[in-house]
């Protein structure tokens, strides 16, 4: 075997895997030293070969393991004693090895040379596991470009180039509808290592989706003048996302908004026209609730910081406003806060209307009772005096005695 060309089919073979060269050499060292114990050593042996790719050369040696004083040896052909081992290196301690060298032997048989080539291609899928299962980590929780590959009853398959990821029913947009090479933009949620490789689970119904394309779309989140605080969401509906800014000459709603909506318009256009409520974060509890609440009007708020609740009134003609269609405007303000939040209506002025109203019916009654007295003061006779008739009798017979001449 020409070592010169063997070397150069290793490298033709990590460019062909695009594996490291390092990675591929390891590989081939492994199959050699297997098909070396096959042909010429013993089943409980330990071999090792060195390539080296400069001077083209090959050496093999046989590695012994060093015991400890009260252990026994229990593989003759693998292992040495500390008094053993210290005859070839005096320098030797428990628990090391030694390696002694062998003659390099090249002309294996076949089934030596069968035994090399499973090593080999089981070492380079192990190698190329690892090494995308190395590049897709450093990718999680980010957004990747991706097109759908097939789909598989209710879940999606999409490429990502050297490997495929799976997009799991309640990783996808209700209502969202996929086919063979839609290209789509996905949040690598999840990467799991797996014997068969590593197992990478996407996602377009995570609230960090949003929050991805949010930073993809405006620089100035990505710089870290504007922060996303947080994010409720109910995927393929509505979202809402409360922003601040770390630099007080940067409005960040409008900042985030965009010229005339061209930023969130960009985000809108790859969530399939879901709604998005870009509100203003702040510090304060209760400005924050009327900011999530928006665009309803709040009376008055009351917490129970013990149990994370919070009671707010509206006016009547705001309840429905603040609940929202199926009560979805409470919970994504209650989910963006974090608290539990009570809505009641506000019967405090419908009350005071109550008062007013019958204080002012009282004194409507009070007033005709009081002409009623009146009435029956002015039409009573006076007490003593005899009635209209008699009064009149009396009249004349005054007046005629007195109209009688003098006797």
């Amino acid at each position: 075997m020409q070592i010169a060309e063997f070397i150069s089919a290793i490298k033709m073979l990590s460019d062909e895997k695009g594996l490291p060269e390092e990675v591929v050499i390891e590989a081939v060292e492994s199959a050699l030293a297997a098909a070396y114990r096959k042909d010429f050593g013993k089943p409980g042996q330990i071999i090792k070969v060195e390539l080296n790719t400069q001077a083209n050369t090959m050496k093999v040696f046989q590695v012994y393991n060093v015991l400890p004083k009260d252990e026994e040896k229990t593989n003759p052909e693998a292992q040495l004693t500390l008094d053993e081992a210290k005859k070839f290196n005096k320098k030797i301690e428990e628990g090391g090895a030694v390696e002694l060298p062998l003659e390099a032997k090249y002309d294996f048989g076949r089934v030596a040379a069968q035994t090399a080539k499973q090593v080999i291609i089981q070492k380079l899928r192990e190698a190329e596991r690892e090494v995308l299962y190395e590049e897709f980590k450093s990718k999680e929780s980010k957004i990747v470009n991706a097109t759908v590959q097939r789909v598989e009853g209710q879940n999606v398959i999409v490429d990502l180039g050297k490997i495929n990821g799976i997009m799991l029913v309640q990783d996808q947009i209700p209502g969202e509808r996929y086919y063979t090479g839609q290209k789509i933009k996905i949040y690598v949620k999840e990467v799991e290592e797996t014997a068969k490789g590593p197992r990478i689970i996407v996602s377009r119904s995570d609230v960090e989706f949003v929050k991805g394309l949010f930073i993809q779309e405006v620089p100035e989140i990505e710089a870290g003048s504007i922060e996303i605080a947080n994010i409720s969401r109910e995927a393929g509906s509505r979202t809402k996302v409360a922003v601040k800014s770390n630099d007080e000459n940067l409005d960040p709603v409008g900042s985030v908004v965009g010229q005339r909506g061209t930023r969130v318009q960009a985000v809108l256009s790859e969530l399939g026209g879901e709604k998005i409520d870009i509100i203003l974060f702040d510090d304060d509890l209760e400005t924050m609730l009327k900011n999530a609440l928006s665009p309803a009007t709040i009376e008055k708020v009351k917490f129970d910081k013990k149990n994370k609740v919070a009671r707010i009134w509206v006016p009547d003609d705001q309840l429905s406003l603040a609940i929202g269609k199926g009560g979805q405007n409470v919970r994504l303000a209650s989910k963006l806060i974090g608290w539990e939040l009570d809505i009641v209506k506000d019967e405090q002025k419908k009350t005071d209307k109550k008062e007013v109203k019958s204080s002012k019916e009282e004194q409507e009654e009070s007033t005709e009772e009081d002409k009623e007295e009146v009435s029956e003061t002015q039409n009573k006779p006076k007490e003593g005096k005899q009635s209209t008739g008699e009064e009149n009798k009396t009249q004349e017979v005054v007046e005629n005695d007195q109209q009688q001449p003098v006797q």
